[in-house]
């Protein structure tokens, strides 16, 4: 019989030092991501196994887990969202292994909830026995998920939720309150009667209309009319955003104010500072990627409200495992996840 792989034959193979390799199998996220996709597939390729993977194989045999199989589809989103939500499922696939849980991960490349729905049927000829879903709120994907929980195969929403449908629960931001705690930084830096501007990515999204509909619930309880606050749709497109807020700052002036409760802060900041109005419009946004620390750290974003992707690729699977195996149903506070407002002095 060979010798079994080791760390040092799997950097040998990827061509990475066993340092690399040793933060890849901790699912640390300073690993560039081409680096973790090449150590990743040397491990595939040599069959290597980590000391903790040959006890989880000696428990799984002992406790006698049955197989179980849980698909997780992904919307097409290839912002900060992506890596951290893809760590917190590779996270969770390590966890469970032990349990005799296999994740299978599917992802869409439109907005289509058709595709969606196609993906979805994708992942149960493959077995899967529950569903994460990140996708939007629309009519099709609600009788999907109504129609899988029929069958038999529990549904958990993350990141934006089908709250009409038979899901079992949501992870994820209370995305009303996040919405109430932007209105509440932006009324403490605007003049009362200061115009302000509030861009929306996809209303068809629960996650961003909810965040769109706490914003202006909480201004208008502080006293801003509706003829203050203009509302933009930019589908999360750069050149929609950047050109929406230049030309509400050419008719508007007195704008006080941007609040975006969707992707592409850097055309709206852009924007802003093309028009000359850097520091003179206050900006409060969503988020925490690489580029809003920059632009927290250079003035150009003021707030941000960030929120835990990684919890959002993990909890979801470890829910539908123990709901599956276990019956354990979820509780409501084993699903939120924490709210923080940052801003250039508590950036890290």
């Amino acid at each position: 019989m060979g010798k079994r792989p080791t760390i040092q034959m799997v950097a040998e193979h990827a061509g990475v030092s066993r340092g690399t390799v040793d933060r890849v199998l901790n699912n640390r996220s300073y690993v560039k991501e081409e680096i973790r996709e090449r150590v990743l597939a040397a491990i595939a390729e040599i069959g290597y196994m980590s000391p903790r993977e040959v006890h989880q194989q000696a428990v799984i045999q002992e406790a006698g887990f049955a197989p179980t199989r849980l698909g997780v589809l992904l919307p097409n989103w290839t912002d900060y969202f992506r890596p951290e939500v893809l760590r917190g499922i590779a996270a969770a696939q390590d966890d469970l292994r032990k349990y005799n849980v296999k994740v299978l991960l599917d992802e869409c490349h439109t907005d289509e909830p058709k595709e969606a729905v196609q993906r979805l049927d994708g992942l149960l000829e493959q077995g899967a026995q529950g569903i994460a879903l990140c996708a939007i709120n629309d009519i099709t994907l609600e009788a999907k998920a109504n129609a899988l929980t029929g069958q038999g195969i529990p549904v958990v929403t993350f990141n934006s939720d089908l709250p009409d449908s038979g899901r079992v629960c949501f992870v994820g931001q209370n995305y009303n309150k996040s919405g109430r705690i932007a209105a509440e930084l932006i009324s403490k830096c605007v003049p009362r009667r200061g115009q302000v501007l509030a861009m929306c990515g996809n209303l068809e999204f629960d996650g961003h209309r909810r965040r769109l509909d706490g914003f202006c619930e909480r201004m208008h309880e502080l006293g801003f009319s509706s003829s203050q606050i203009e509302i933009a749709e930019t589908f999360n497109d750069y050149h929609v955003t950047r050109r929406k807020v230049a030309e509400t700052i050419a008719r508007t002036p007195e704008l006080a104010a941007i609040y975006m409760a969707n992707q592409n802060v850097a055309g709206c900041v852009e924007a802003v500072e093309a028009a000359g109005r850097k520091g003179g419009v206050r900006v409060v946004v969503h988020d925490l990627s690489e580029q809003t620390r920059a632009l927290l750290a250079d003035g150009a974003v003021d707030f941000t409200i960030s929120q835990d992707f990684f919890r959002q690729g993990y909890l979801p699977l470890k829910l539908l495992r123990e709901l599956i195996q276990l019956g354990q149903v979820p509780e409501p506070d084993q699903t939120a996840t924490r709210i923080s407002v940052i801003c250039s002095q508590n950036i890290d």
